[in-house]
């Protein structure tokens, strides 16, 4: 199990502040007993736990896959799937949403926040988190409409447009007098503006929140932000936080907020979103944002489950690859890449 002392101290830092896709719907049920696939993931640990996205040429999902059209392959050795099904698995959710939005963004997500609960079923869990240069824990995991509606609207308060000033931008190394001979910038750099958030940290953070959430469900960050991230303020790397990621069995689903929806700025939250088994969804206005949050939630909790106990593979590693294909033609199956099995001292880098 992957111990990160460090992250205690984060959290105990931590003070709050005053496209076309067809999605499986599954009537939502209260108190509906543990299945049997779901009971012997619980209580079997060496068990690798695979979500599996499969869509097609589309991006639409398909739905009607079986298990014999799934072929797992572990350190390139094929091996049997223990546990199949199809049906859809209780979530464990983080929220995590970006408090240092532009003003223009911020303005279109804060109001877009309350539609969050709209993709929440009574069998799901959410924890409301935020963050900026520190992460915000919010005040627990909540199945209960009534706090939920609170921690929601407490986040859409905290992210909304800010009053104050820009952060002044400190000017680069270069900005200085002229020495003798220096040659001056034939023309003005746009340096932009120092970023002002720690991304990498505050997804670890709310990766190990859901470490020690409840097998058998879903566990799940779902992250809004503009993608900016101020390298310089994280203490944990790209890499430790991908091990975090995978090693506690988390997919994270990026949310990306901007008007320019495919600038480079989104490059890390698409790579936590492939490298974890997740996705990623771009919108610019309120009413996209309002749509995606309950589509996001859906394809997650009706992803496929294929389990497996590992069998033939490199055990002088930690880190195993993993490729999931499938027999059908014209869709592709979707996956974590890979999974630790013991405590991780160096994690690839990004």
């Amino acid at each position: 199990m992957l111990l990160i002392p460090s992250v205690a101290a984060i959290l105990a830092g931590t003070q709050s502040k005053s496209i076309g896709i067809f999605y499986l719907q599954i009537p939502h049920q209260t108190n509906v007993p543990q299945s049997e696939a779901q009971a012997r993931i619980a209580v079997n640990s060496d068990l690798v736990v695979l979500p599996v996205t499969v869509k097609d040429r589309k991006g639409q999902l398909v739905p009607d896959l079986q298990k014999d059209e799934f072929r797992v392959f572990d350190d390139q050795v094929e091996q049997s799937i223990d546990v199949f099904t199809a049906e859809a698995f209780p979530l464990s959710l983080v929220v995590l949403i970006d408090d240092d939005l532009k003003s223009a963004d911020a303005e279109q997500m804060a109001p877009s926040l309350r539609a969050i609960a709209g993709g929440i079923s009574p069998s799901d869990e959410v924890r409301i988190c935020r963050f900026d240069l520190r992460f915000y824990p919010g005040e627990g995991f909540t199945s209960d409409p009534g706090p939920l509606a609170a921690e929601i609207k407490l986040a859409q308060d905290r992210s909304a447009p800010s009053t104050s000033g820009p952060v002044p931008w400190v000017g680069s190394p270069s900005d200085h007098p002229l020495s003798v001979g220096e040659p001056p910038i034939s023309a003005p750099t746009d340096l932009g503006h120092a970023p002002t958030k720690a991304l990498d940290d505050a997804i670890l953070a709310a990766a190990e929140l859901l470490r020690d959430r409840t097998a058998g469900r879903r566990k799940l960050i779902l992250l809004i932000s503009d993608g900016e991230n101020g390298k310089q303020f994280n203490h944990f790397t790209y890499g430790d936080t991908l091990a975090a990621l995978l090693q506690g069995n988390v997919s994270l689903y990026s949310l990306a907020v901007g008007r320019n929806s495919f600038h480079r700025k989104f490059t890390t939250m698409l790579n936590y979103a492939n490298d974890t088994g997740g996705d990623i969804f771009y919108a610019a206005k309120r009413d996209a944002l309002e749509k995606l949050y309950s589509r996001i939630t859906e394809q997650a909790r009706h992803e496929y489950t294929l389990a497996y106990r590992p069998r033939g593979n490199d055990r002088n590693s930690n880190y195993h690859v993993v490729k999931v294909l499938t027999t059908r033609e014209g869709v592709l199956a979707k996956s974590r890449p890979g999974y630790y099995t013991t405590q991780v001292a160096n994690a690839p880098q990004s």
